[in-house]
């Protein structure tokens, strides 16, 4: 399959979370009530509705290509270019009432991100990375897109939605958050946005799927920073979970050794 030019499928990308955003801005804080999954975490008529609206608006405008969706699966498994779609990232959030959700859209080449979007739509902020180039970002609150220099573990802002997700994986963050020199809970995808900001240095969780985090690889990557597995290595639509990002570089090598 030839390969659309990266800015029309940037523009795709953009379509589908405005729609994405008009199906969730009227419900946010509306006291929706909550499903629970097979896996027990909670899913709402909102999730449901962004990803139906995403689904929509690049079927059209990219029939032959691969949809993933947290919600509603895979279409055209046999595609090499495949979207992967998280509606709500923080669903917790959302029926909370906590503006720290995010819509995530990503595009994989085989295995690979291509391109990638961080949508928050009630607070009107947005990240893109796309492949060989800078991440962008807009915003009301300002900030402008690119990690900080942090080259040690002690000096390290470090982030996790919550420590309840690493299960067998807990003693291994306990020494790393033990190493830094702040730690702060909640976020979801919020939080790696913040770490493409230059707010955030590391975030460390586990238990995370595909449409967790393909989206994050670009706009982390355009923005000076790294995201991999605990080892290190390149994450993968197979992998354990475990996911790891730095906006240092520096920080990597030694993030590993903890998290070893």
């Amino acid at each position: 399959m030839e390969r659309p030019p990266i800015d029309a499928l940037i523009r795709a990308a953009e379509a589908a979370a405005e729609m994405a955003g008009a199906a969730i801005r009227p419900l946010f804080r509306a006291g929706l009530q909550a499903d629970l999954k097979h896996d027990q975490s909670p899913v709402t008529i909102a999730d449901r509705s962004a990803e139906q609206a995403m689904r929509a608006v690049l079927a059209q405008r990219f029939p032959d290509h691969g949809i993933l969706g947290e919600e509603f699966g895979l279409d055209n498994p046999g595609a090499s270019l495949r979207w992967v779609l998280d509606p709500i990232d923080g669903t917790r959030a959302f029926i909370t009432g906590r503006p720290v959700f995010g819509t995530l859209i990503g595009l994989l080449d085989g295995d690979t991100p291509i391109l990638g979007l961080i949508d928050q739509c009630v607070t009107g902020e947005r990240w893109i990375g796309a492949a060989g180039r800078s991440t962008s970002f807009r915003g009301r609150f300002g900030g402008t897109a690119g990690c900080r220099p942090c080259p040690t573990v002690a000096e390290a802002e470090l982030s996790c939605t919550s420590p309840d997700m690493f299960g067998d994986d807990l003693p291994a963050w306990e020494r790393l958050s033990a190493a830094a020199r702040r730690i702060s809970f909640g976020g979801d995808c919020y939080a790696y946005g913040l770490l493409a900001l230059g707010q955030i240095d590391i975030v460390a969780e586990s238990g995370l799927k595909i449409w967790d985090w393909a989206a994050l690889a670009p706009v982390i990557e355009g923005a000076g920073g790294k995201l991999t597995d605990w080892r290190g290595q390149k994450l993968r639509p197979d992998g354990n979970g475990q996911v790891l990002a730095v906006g240092d570089p520096a920080l990597l090598p030694q993030a590993v050794r903890l998290l070893g």
